[in-house]
């Protein structure tokens, strides 16, 4: 009897005690931060629920919104027609994100809100914009909820980490994307893109000249295997499946972050397939890293130096206590895969879309391209030379970023622009609203306009930190000179081989998948040989 009643006063004591977490979690501590940022002059809406904080506003915001734009949408962008660049509304941010505009709107360009239990400030002044920028201070780091609630995608990975562990990461990653490193890829870029246009230019001549392509889906292939050759040596039949077990984990990882505490421990259906995938997408990766330890191979690519910094890394594991040496090479692993294609192939299908629908850029393109290329192949030095090519592309990631925040967590007590931000504050800077800012832009800053970037992005914008496709300060993406390479390289060779226009199947839909902007109804070309 005196067992049962020990039993039960544990039970009840654990039940109290986890009550207490969760009020703590979900109101008080929540409400401390948004109580100290208040009394600094930043203010935002009153958490609508205790669980959920300001998500059924966000939800309802953007419903109210959408059906509002839902008949002139059925009326303009989804028709085709020769002057189809003026019925396509790059404006996609107000209606994928109403919220921030409205709030922006309301309660100025900084303001709070809260997502479950995460206070977010979301700021758009410019000048405390440049202070996240030169931040170099390790307190103010990647969110916590990104190692925690996107664990199975990215983990303790460069992508998710912070403090000692990230450093390590970016010292023994960062080297291998330096511009001098990526020049010496570009002859695999040229390769496994010319394998895909054979094959594109096989169908056309099979189908009378011309033929209709889902351009998105190939070019998510083609970035896959290109990522693979130049930093793992292998082709992408080799890394296929887990690329697409990636993939599906993308598409079936919860959307939005809810912010409530243990959701993602609990035993629901989604969760346990997500479990799964990240077993199987583990295991996979792990095979692939213990062939490559046994092979006798002088050339030392990302893979190799990943299997390396994972044993360095085993060495000095009294800094970074709780994460295994089989988990950092997972966990890398599965950034770049991600990483290294998904942002890649995205920004090439919007940059291929906007150049079919805008006929004149797609001709001055081309026409520099087979000035500089004249036989056709594409080198590191030329593409370097291609200024029209990098003004459409800077701002094709300008219009189409295919990060859509930057996002930081102050992980101490922090001051930016004379404010304090308390420790456990999440900061973001809503890329694609500050990307339109007609103040930086000017009144065009909705519009398809290369043009601005002639003089590079110092001439595009009055504040050359309002340009952050690639994010900003010490966290900015470690691939850029890879990504911005690569782009080149498929557009290029695209560009010499053919001319193309909008599809009338195209329907004009930005969609926010987890973390990329990508098309939801994808990009369909139709096509014929230049």
């Amino acid at each position: 009897m005196a067992a049962a009643k020990m039993t039960v006063s544990a039970l009840l004591g654990g039940f109290v005690l986890f009550v207490l977490y969760v009020y703590e979690s979900l109101v008080l501590k929540p409400k401390r931060l948004r109580s100290k940022l208040e009394k600094q002059g930043i203010r935002g809406p009153p958490p609508s629920s205790i669980l959920f904080g300001n998500i059924p506003d966000m939800n309802s915001i953007k419903l109210k919104v959408m059906r509002e734009k839902s008949t002139a949408t059925e009326t303009s962008s989804t028709s085709v027609s020769k002057d189809r660049h003026v019925l396509i509304d790059h404006d996609w941010p107000s209606t994928l994100f109403p919220h921030l505009v409205q709030w922006r709107n309301h309660f100025g360009p900084n303001f709070t809100y809260l997502t479950g239990s995460i206070q977010q400030l979301s700021i758009t002044d410019l000048e405390m914009v440049k202070e996240v920028c030169l931040c170099r201070s390790l307190n103010l780091g990647r969110p916590t909820f990104v190692s925690k609630d996107r664990k199975p995608l990215f983990g303790q990975g460069i992508i998710a980490s912070n403090g000692p562990i990230w450093l390590h990461q970016k010292k023994i990653i960062g080297p291998e994307f330096y511009f001098e490193k990526v020049k010496g890829m570009v002859d695999l870029m040229v390769d496994s893109t010319t394998t895909m246009l054979r094959s594109w230019e096989s169908k056309i001549e099979n189908e009378g000249g011309s033929a209709v392509f889902e351009v998105d889906k190939d070019l998510r292939s083609l970035s896959a295997d290109i990522i693979s050759r130049t930093s793992f040596g292998s082709n992408y039949s080799q890394g296929k499946e887990i690329f697409l077990k990636l993939r599906t984990l993308q598409k079936i990882m919860p959307q939005g972050n809810t912010g409530v505490p243990g959701a993602r421990h609990l035993p629901t259906k989604n969760n346990r397939l997500i479990w799964r995938l990240e077993k199987e997408i583990s295991a996979m990766i792990l095979r692939v890293a213990k062939e490559r330890s046994t092979e006798a191979t002088c050339d030392k690519d990302l893979l190799q130096i990943i299997l390396e910094g994972a044993k360095n890394y085993e060495d000095a594991n009294s800094l970074f206590s709780g994460i295994s040496q089989d988990s950092f090479i997972v966990d890398n692993c599965k950034s770049i895969y991600f990483a290294g294609h998904e942002t890649t192939a995205t920004a090439a299908s919007w940059s291929l879309m906007l150049l079919a629908a805008h006929q004149d850029w797609q001709t001055c393109a081309r026409a520099e391209v087979l000035e500089f290329c004249r036989d056709g192949i594409p080198d590191a030095d030329l593409l370097r030379n291609m200024k029209i090519l990098n003004m459409v592309i800077q701002e094709t990631l300008r219009l189409y970023s295919p990060s859509t925040v930057v996002a930081r967590e102050a992980l101490e007590d922090i001051e930016l622009k004379g404010i304090l931000i308390p420790k456990g504050t999440n900061i973001q800077i809503p890329i694609p609203i500050v990307h339109r800012l007609p103040d930086i832009w000017g009144p065009d800053g909705h519009e398809f306009n290369p043009k601005r970037f002639e003089h590079g992005i110092a001439g595009a914008c009055k504040f050359p930190q309002a340009y952050m496709p690639f994010g900003v300060g010490a966290r900015i993406c470690t691939g850029q000179h890879l990504a911005m390479t690569e782009l080149k390289v498929i557009l290029s060779l695209i560009l010499s081989k053919f001319s193309f226009s909008l599809s009338p199947e195209y329907q004009h839909s930005p969609a926010y998948t987890l973390v990329i902007m990508e098309p939801e109804h994808g990009v369909s070309l139709h096509m014929r040989r230049v």
